[in-house]
């Protein structure tokens, strides 16, 4: 590129600038064994679908798949840390996420373990997404945030046994559950079931704590016993909310893990 300065064409040189990216070791609070887990799925994927060659093998593709699930590490940073192309590891994490959802129960399948426990625990969550004021469908009035509604059974020891997928998060707990056949499935299984006043009207199979402020003694004794059971439930959650991208969703709805 030349200029004109005081009559005189002056040569200006473009100057090569290098951007050199920092690398950090970091850690997954994960086993081996769940790495492996997903590897092996991952291999047989590959063979199913007769893929020949990958820039990544499928221990490291597990790697960074779990990266992203568990830590949220972005498609960027991930790239740069595999020295993959965004548009690679998109694809990557979305395959080890439809291999994961291929192996979630169906809620009968989920059944026939239920109905060998001794009671269950129901409960809804809201799994936080990243939308516009705009969006009402998903905007919750009582998390007072737009999210999804999800459903969770667990057994009495906290852990997770089902989870629904995911529904706006405008929809009430006692709705989701009727509309994925929760309510009409523990009727027919006549297992006694747990869970809080959201879920007010369901029916027999659905065990709930009295309401308002002026109660009996024994039934204030019933609800201080009934929240013991009812707080192991929250292990399950604490299981679910470990997964960081389960924190707060950026992506739109329907490209939930959960969905």
């Amino acid at each position: 590129m030349k200029l004109l300065v005081d009559g005189f064409l002056t040569k200006i040189t473009r100057v090569r600038q290098e951007l050199r990216v920092l690398v950090y070791s970091s850690s997954i609070d994960l086993s081996a064994r769940t790495l492996r887990f997903l590897a092996g799925q991952l291999t047989a994927r590959r063979r199913d679908v007769g893929t020949r060659w990958r820039r990544l093998p499928v221990a490291r593709q597990a790697l960074l798949a779990l990266a992203h699930l568990r830590c949220g590490d972005t498609y960027a940073q991930l790239a740069a840390g595999f020295g993959i192309g965004i548009a690679t590891v998109y694809r990557y994490i979305r395959e080890a996420i439809e291999v994961l959802a291929a192996l979630a129960p169906t809620l009968t399948e989920a059944m026939r373990t239920i109905r060998t426990k001794a009671f269950v625990i129901l409960d809804g969550t809201l799994l936080p997404i990243d939308r516009i004021a705009a969006d009402t469908p998903y905007h919750s009035g009582k998390h007072k945030r737009h999210g999804m509604n999800v459903q969770v059974l667990t057994d009495s020891l906290g852990r997770l046994l089902w989870t629904s997928p995911a529904l706006p998060g405008s929809t009430h707990d006692l709705t989701a559950a009727r509309q994925h056949g929760i309510i009409a499935a523990l009727a027919a299984s006549g297992l006694k079931c747990w869970a809080d006043k959201a879920y007010q009207g369901a029916g027999r199979p659905v065990r709930v704590p009295f309401r308002g402020r002026s109660l009996e003694q024994w039934k204030r004794r019933h609800n201080t016993t009934h929240a013991k059971i009812r707080c192991l439930g929250e292990q399950a959650m604490a299981t679910l909310k470990g997964w960081r991208l389960l924190r707060n969703f950026a992506a739109a709805p329907t490209a939930s893990p959960t969905s």
